[in-house]
């Protein structure tokens, strides 16, 4: 008997239905102000809130309880995580791709200078950031199942296994078994972003390469899940399509992963697309708006991880990451071998150059507390 997955869990609950109902939503003010005044005294006795709920704290109306939204989501975060903040680091190993994806400087149309990295070439990379300080360590390739196959990636990983506490990977969608042999080289974590739950704007944006069987990606995190690992992120690109059903999507897969696999700590991540190779027409997504999506999903969801990452300014960070972010990255590259300065092109624009000495003096000064290791696999 087939495992019920995710795309078989979505059916019910179709984009545009739930793009309808938060419409309707939005334009009800007196009924979701009444409504969005009781959950928020429903969250302050840390009570959790269903997930038709949390719709009306990222509805539009919302927006005029952002304060007292954000004090709450501060509340929780500390409550959950104390004052910890957990900084990574990207290492990209190759931005050669099949895929045409319109929004992503590695499309495979795009003619620009690619680049994957030998085995010791990542080494050398992976070492870079090891004298920094970093410990989690995120493995980063393009969608490209010749040049870098997961032998490739088990390669690198394990070389790097002895010298950090964790191991991610942000890699093309794998089989269950590719996970677990992943595991086996010292992998712990996967971080999948579907990039949009929305089925009609996902074929417009994907053109070619795997990246277009939506379902396959769809239930990426679930053969991560059976596979075992430890931590698996998703996340939405906002722009894509409408930003608060996004959201609304996110926070169900996240819900439905938390049941089904309560042993894996799941993360959240909300990237907002920037100008990349051949897409410099980006979407405006306002801080104000993006910030009450934070904190709506810290609320509806206490032990979730939040990550913010580089692409945000460092005044955006330095502002948001003391409200409800868990997880950041730090002096990050998006282009193969840019820690050791090689020549390649970078699959966006990151906005926050901060070294990483520099993030953790930030992270001081807010009195929280910066985290390199909170994990150390031990062999049985």
């Amino acid at each position: 008997m087939q495992t019920l997955q995710f795309s078989d869990y979505i059916k019910n609950y179709p984009f545009e239905e739930i793009k309808l109902q938060l419409q309707n939503i939005n334009q009800d003010c007196k009924h979701t102000k009444n409504k969005i005044e009781n959950i928020l005294n429903k969250s302050l006795q840390y009570e959790h809130i269903p997930w038709n709920e949390f719709l009306y704290l990222i509805s539009t109306p919302a927006l005029e309880y952002l304060e007292p939204i954000a004090q709450i989501a501060y509340k929780i975060t500390r409550k959950r995580f104390g004052k910890a903040i957990l900084i990574y680091a990207p290492l990209y190993l190759s931005n050669e791709c099949k895929s045409i994806c319109t929004y992503c400087g590695f499309s495979y149309n795009n003619p620009i200078k690619r680049r994957t990295l030998s085995i010791e070439e990542a080494y050398e990379e992976a070492m870079i950031l090891h004298n920094q300080g970093i410990r989690h360590i995120l493995l980063l390739t393009g969608e490209d199942y010749r040049n870098t196959p997961v032998s490739y990636i088990g390669e690198v990983a394990e070389k790097l296994k002895n010298h950090f506490s964790s191991i991610g990977i942000e890699v093309y969608p794998l089989k269950e078994e590719e996970y677990k042999y992943l595991r086996t080289k010292g992998v712990d974590s996967l971080t999948i972003y579907q990039e949009t739950y929305d089925p009609i704007r996902y074929k417009e944006v994907h053109l070619q390469g795997v990246k277009k069987r939506m379902e396959f990606r769809l239930n990426c995190p679930d053969r991560g899940g059976l596979a075992g690992l430890r931590k698996i992120g998703i996340g939405a690109l906002m722009g894509l399509s409408d930003p608060q059903t996004e959201v609304a999507m996110v926070g169900l897969h996240a819900q439905y992963l938390l049941k089904k696999y309560w042993k894996t700590h799941i993360t959240i991540s909300l990237p907002r697309l920037k100008p990349a190779e051949n897409f410099q027409n980006v979407p405006v997504i306002s801080d104000k708006i993006y910030v009450l999506f934070l904190c709506a999903l810290r609320i509806f969801l206490p032990d979730v991880g939040l990550i913010l990452s580089t692409r945000e300014s460092p005044y955006f960070r330095d502002h948001v990451i003391p409200i409800c972010i868990t997880q950041i990255s730090a002096g990050s590259k998006t282009e193969p071998g840019g820690y050791s300065g090689k020549e390649a092109t970078e699959q966006f624009h990151i906005e926050d150059h901060r070294s990483i000495p520099e993030i953790v003096e930030m992270l001081k000064s807010k009195e929280l507390d910066p985290v390199f290791t909170d994990w150390v696999y031990v062999m049985k």
